[in-house]
């Protein structure tokens, strides 16, 4: 499977990922009041002199621009305000589902496994009685927002509520305090809600998981199909370039979606000149064609004309740590490995479980005081060792 996206891999990448059947201890970020949130509503923007004004037209709900590298924002519109996510709740789903199950695990669907997937979503085409690999299904997760690759996915993780369940933990650790998970597909559902603020930070944790980077960076893939292999194209008008948008220089992914309740939603990220920024958009009012993508990369724009430049209005709520004395935290941009070039699947092969070794796994889990303020360890994914990464600093 040719795969439309080579980006640089960073080493010593720090996942801030609450992996089910990885032992962590709380992660200090606002569970405990620590941080400072922005303002629930209204615009906050830089106001140093020469600062480059914000885009016109903008007339999203809510909006975020965020420096991946540092955690600061740069600029957001009520961050915090509660919205239906739709499939950029998939972001939080990926971070904690992916550790757990090895691409190369191979499932054949059932029809339990499909059971309530709602009317109308979008699906990839995943078929019961037939084989997928769970890199097939995060692809179709990915590329073609697959509701039915996601039914699956949390079926194997021990059912839909389960998920939705973890979801809503892994959240809270990543100190998302504005998320209600009710259905870890994103599908609209009385109750669940979202912020610019929390996708933004489950993007952040996302993009630090070299698998999480691939799949999101992925333009086009085969996926099976009932007549053999078919492509499939990302359904992400700015990565893919398709749709009369076209593709935005330097961007690695990350999430768009659409329900009628949340109107159009994205995550998008973009790295240039060694700097990689976050933009969410929720709900553009203007009713433009392709409005959720003109608003990001005009978000985009103005964050790489400003970052480093500016005083930031805030940080997000995820930890920070410096890596050894190396720089601060950089989410991994994964390359594609000779392997998955030919057609193969990135991660490691299966346990004897089906699940993914915790040391087989090319990131770091972040093992922290509870305190926040002591020196913390790392188990290296790459050769299962622990060791001091330095302090865990409050944002």
């Amino acid at each position: 499977m040719a795969i439309d996206a080579r980006v640089s891999r960073k080493a010593g990448a720090v996942a801030l990922i609450a992996a089910a059947g990885v032992s962590l201890t709380s992660i200090p970020a606002a569970a405990n009041g620590a941080t400072a949130r922005q303002p629930a509503a209204g615009v906050q923007a830089p106001t140093d002199p020469g600062t480059a004004r914000l885009p016109s037209g903008l007339s999203a709900l809510s909006w975020m621009v965020a420096d991946a590298d540092t955690g600061n924002v740069l600029a957001a519109k009520s961050p915090h305000r509660k919205l239906a996510p739709a499939s950029t709740l998939k972001t939080l789903f990926a971070v904690t589902v992916l550790p757990k199950f090895s691409a190369g695990t191979v499932r054949r669907v059932s029809s339990a496994d499909l059971a309530g997937v709602g009317a109308g979503s979008s699906v990839v085409g995943v078929r019961q009685g037939r084989r997928y690999s769970v890199g097939d299904l995060w692809r179709g997760v990915f590329l073609r927002s697959g509701n039915d690759a996601v039914h699956v996915l949390a079926a194997m993780n021990g059912g839909w509520r389960t998920t939705a369940e973890e979801m809503q933990e892994t959240a809270r650790k990543l100190g998302a305090r504005d998320t209600t998970v009710k259905s870890p597909d994103g599908y609209d559902a009385p109750g669940q809600v979202s912020s610019a603020h929390d996708l933004t930070v489950f993007a952040r944790a996302g993009l630090a998981n070299e698998d999480f980077a691939r799949y999101c960076a992925t333009t086009r893939a085969t996926f099976p199909g009932a007549g053999g292999a078919t492509q499939i194209e990302n359904t992400n008008r700015l990565l893919a370039g398709s749709h009369g948008m076209s593709r935005y220089p330097g961007i690695i992914g990350v999430k768009n979606g659409y329900t009628s309740k949340a109107g159009n939603t994205l995550i998008a990220a973009a790295r240039r000149n060694g700097r990689t920024l976050l933009v969410t958009v929720l709900n553009p009012q203007s009713q433009a064609y392709n409005g959720v993508y003109k608003e990001a990369a005009a978000l985009l724009d103005w964050g790489f004309r400003t970052a480093g430049t500016a005083q930031p209005v805030g940080t997000l709520h995820a930890v920070r740590a410096t890596d050894d004395g190396a720089g601060p935290m950089r989410p991994v941009a994964a390359e594609v490995t000779e392997a998955e070039a030919r057609g193969g699947s990135p991660g490691a092969p299966p346990s004897s479980s089906g699940r993914a070794s915790p040391v087989s796994r090319r990131w770091a889990w972040v093992l922290c005081s509870p305190g926040g303020d002591r020196p913390a360890a790392a188990v290296d994914g790459g050769e299962g060792r622990r060791r001091p990464i330095g302090v865990m600093a409050r944002p």
